[in-house]
This record gives structure tokens, C-alpha cells and sequence, in this order.
């Protein structure tokens, strides 16, 4: 078994990391966020995964055993928050819509976090305001904890653009398709349909943090059409997959 290493004190840093880099899984007494100005940082803890390009950051809630994971060359900005002091009001996992104006702020205020000057602390207080402000984005991969879901999840996750029918699956698994709907309902709240999407969403963030054309993404993920892709992304995200944020 994994040991999960356990550091009271949620560092607020910035930090490099290559693609395809982890920071195994840990757990502080302080919530934590993760912000990626650069590639695309997942998230994973016991409930799912979630995953944020440049354009979100991840909320991690105090005592929250996660790992993180490098998609693309990542610039890592991590922002500790004492378990005291929550100013989403959040005890799950999140994430959040991040503006051009909390960018810039989270960036600066992880570039130098010994700084205890007036204006460094100021600069925190306006992050700290703009982040209650930040929208809660519907990313979440939720982890299905029945055990034929699980090998559904395992089969959909390996090949993203895997297009068969939910009774052609279950033939292969050993289950009906009236049986995946309604264990998809009870234990992640799902359609077939809308898990599918995500996770399809979830792997094209990650392919596209690794430059894969937008094209290539749309087809590796199953859609019929890039502009398919692009329309659901779209309407996902509230951008298109090829746009990125201003520096």
C-alpha cells in the first residue's frame, strides 16, 4: 500500500514541473489551491479527478488526500490557505473559473511567498476576494465505486474514442444496459451519455496540454467531427480548444 505522507502546512509556492511529473499522494490540515499558469494540472483524490488547463484552478479542501500530475510542461502555483479561512465555503474538491485578473494575482502572490510586506499582504487580501468570485466549473470525473461501473470506466478511459453502444459494453462486462443506466444514476448521478463526455473532456485537456492537433484530439476522442469538438468544448470551458490565455 501506498504511504500517504502527511504535511500539516500546505506550501504556497511556485514550481516546475516536466510532463508526465507527479507529486505523489499527501494530505495537509490546510486547504490548498492548485493553479497551472502553464500545461495542465490534474487532480486526483479517492472521489475522482479533476483537471484544470491554465483557464481554472483546483480547489483542494484541508485533509484532502490527493496527488497531482503534470500534463504538458507545468508552471505550478500552489496557494496554501489555513483550515480557518475559506472563502468559498467549499468541503469538496473544485474547480474554478480563473479570470485574467486572479491569474495574474495568484502568479504573483506564489513568486515570492515569504514576503510578509504591507503590500504583499494586500495583494493576498484582493486575490482572496477575487477568488470568492470565481464560478465553480462542472469538471468533476467522479471514481464509480461499483465494481461493473468500475470495469466500464476502465474500458472508456483507455480508449476515449470508443463509440459502441451501452448494451454493446455491458455485453462485453456482463452486464445489461438498463442495469449500467441505473447504477450510473445511484452512484455518480449520470447518464451514460454525460459520463461518457466527461470523459472524453478530461482526455482531450490532457492531449491538448501536449500539443496534440485539435483535430487529432476530436478524432482520439471520439467525436464525429472537430467542429463537433470544438462546439462542446466551447460550450464546456468558454473558450475553444486552440485559444490560450493571455500571459
Amino acid at each position: 500500500m501506498q504511504k500517504i505522507r502527511h504535511t500539516p502546512v500546505a506550501p504556497t509556492r511556485t514550481q516546475r514541473l516536466a510532463s508526465g511529473g507527479e507529486i505523489d499522494a499527501h494530505r495537509h490540515d490546510d486547504h490548498q489551491i492548485a493553479y497551472a499558469s502553464r500545461g495542465t494540472i490534474a487532480v486526483t483524490t479517492g472521489a475522482g479527478s479533476w483537471v484544470a488547463p491554465a483557464t481554472r484552478a483546483i480547489w483542494i479542501p484541508a485533509g484532502t488526500v490527493h496527488q497531482h500530475q503534470a500534463h504538458g510542461e507545468l508552471d505550478l502555483h500552489l496557494v496554501g490557505l489555513p483550515a480557518t479561512e475559506n472563502p468559498l465555503g467549499l468541503s469538496e474538491p473544485a474547480v474554478l473559473a480563473v479570470s485574467p485578473l486572479l491569474r495574474e494575482l495568484i502568479v504573483a502572490y506564489t513568486r515570492d511567498p515569504e514576503d510578509d510586506s504591507p503590500p504583499h499582504l494586500r495583494l493576498r487580501a484582493v486575490m482572496l476576494d477575487r477568488l470568492k468570485l470565481s464560478p465553480e466549473q462542472p469538471l468533476h470525473l467522479p471514481a464509480p465505486t461499483d465494481p461493473l461501473l468500475r470495469e466500464l470506466h476502465d474500458i472508456l478511459r483507455a480508449d476515449p474514442s470508443d463509440s459502441r453502444s451501452l448494451d454493446d459494453l455491458g455485453r462485453q462486462i456482463g452486464a445489461g444496459a438498463r442495469t449500467l443506466s441505473r447504477r450510473l444514476r445511484d452512484d455518480l448521478g449520470l447518464t451514460y451519455p454525460q459520463w461518457r463526455t466527461q470523459i472524453r473532456l478530461h482526455h482531450s485537456l490532457i492531449l491538448l496540454a501536449d500539443n496534440t492537433p485539435v483535430t487529432a484530439v476530436a478524432h482520439r476522442c471520439g467525436w464525429s467531427s472537430p467542429s463537433t469538438f470544438i462546439d462542446v468544448f466551447r460550450r464546456t470551458f468558454g473558450h475553444t480548444p486552440g485559444a490560450r490565455p493571455t500571459a
